[in-house]
């Protein structure tokens, strides 16, 4: 059924009660940023929004040294990622480098639009030239590759190739990026503020058709407030100093997962993948347990979790429970 397919599948809430801990996302475990909430406590929720964000868009323009109209802003990756498959200038088959956000065949087959996934970086970049909007994450979720084609890949395209970046302010060493790409900006992760759902596109053409395409105030005064908050330097050196921090949780517990036989494959940002086995029955086992995790079947990995880093007290409660479930589906 359509709907079936449709179904946003994603990490974070479920219907069972809070879990105890929570590795299925990706946000920042150190957060929230505490320079974030203030500008999100000193937001005036009794007045409406600039429906244009004309001050928020000069300033991210101004941070990337770009101009306004090259800006749009939205409530956040997914919201944005919707409006590019049904920009008029783009329609036509949607290319992917599977396995990858889920997001991206959603907008596609929501609009009954030509879904290319290619089979391997070479048919990827084969099928760009002929394709009118292609994503790359960068880095990749779930896997965390960074990909190192991204400049080829930008003089290939025959449409706009957008990297989506909810990663790229996680990681350790950020590649630089093809100016001419457009380039998709959740920077909520990054400051461990899921909640607050804000984000904005770049691009190398004039994006005012684009930013009129979102209902009228596609983000409220608390989205606005964020990505202000985004750019001041304050946040950014809580930000810089928190990945210290996240890089050692996740060397930890990388280093306790394979100290359970596991195989581990580590992102350049601050969450992994281990391999399981049946990861549906593991990541079940484990939230009844009172700890969520991402399992990847969704992704097409079904033998693979993808766990976030997290503070000490999770790690170690994480690693005493899936030693407990694995050694039970074993001598199942």
């Amino acid at each position: 059924m359509l709907d079936d397919v449709l179904r946003p599948i994603h990490g974070g809430t479920d219907e069972g009660p809070e879990p105890l801990y929570d590795f299925s996302t990706n946000a920042n475990a150190l957060g929230p940023n505490p320079v974030a909430l203030a500008y999100l406590r000193r937001a005036d929720p009794s007045r409406y929004p600039d429906p244009l964000y004309r001050r928020l868009r000069r300033a991210l323009a101004e941070a990337h040294g770009v101009s306004p109209e090259q800006v749009a802003v939205g409530t956040g990756t997914s919201e944005l990622i919707h409006r590019l498959a049904r920009w008029t200038y783009l329609r036509g088959p949607i290319l992917l480098l599977p396995p990858t956000f889920g997001e991206y065949a959603r907008a596609a087959r929501a609009l009954d639009l030509p879904l290319w996934e290619a089979e391997s970086p070479e048919a990827f970049l084969e099928l760009l030239p002929k394709s009118s909007l292609a994503f790359l994450c960068v880095p990749n979720n779930p896997t965390g590759e960074v990909y190192p084609f991204l400049e080829e890949a930008a003089r290939r395209a025959g449409g706009a190739l957008v990297l989506d970046l909810a990663y790229y302010d996680l990681m350790e060493s950020p590649p630089p990026l093809p100016q001419t790409a457009f380039r998709l900006y959740s920077p909520n992760k990054a400051h461990g503020l899921t909640g607050v759902r804000a984000g904005y596109l770049l691009a190398p053409l004039d994006l005012t058709h684009f930013q009129n395409l979102a209902p009228s105030w596609p983000l409220s005064v608390y989205g606005e407030a964020f990505l202000h908050a985004h750019l001041d330097p304050e946040a950014r050196a809580w930000l810089e100093g928190s990945k210290r921090e996240l890089f050692r949780l996740r060397g930890l517990l990388a280093e306790g997962l394979r100290r359970l036989g596991l195989e581990v494959r580590e992102s350049p940002a601050n969450f992994l993948m281990a391999r399981v086995g049946r990861a549906t029955e593991v990541a079940k086992a484990l939230r009844e347990r009172g700890i969520r995790v991402r399992d990847c079947t969704s992704f097409g990995l079904p033998e693979w979790l993808r766990l976030s880093a997290q503070r000490e007290e999770a790690i170690r409660a994480l690693l005493l429970a899936l030693e407990e479930v694995l050694a039970g589906k074993l001598r199942a």
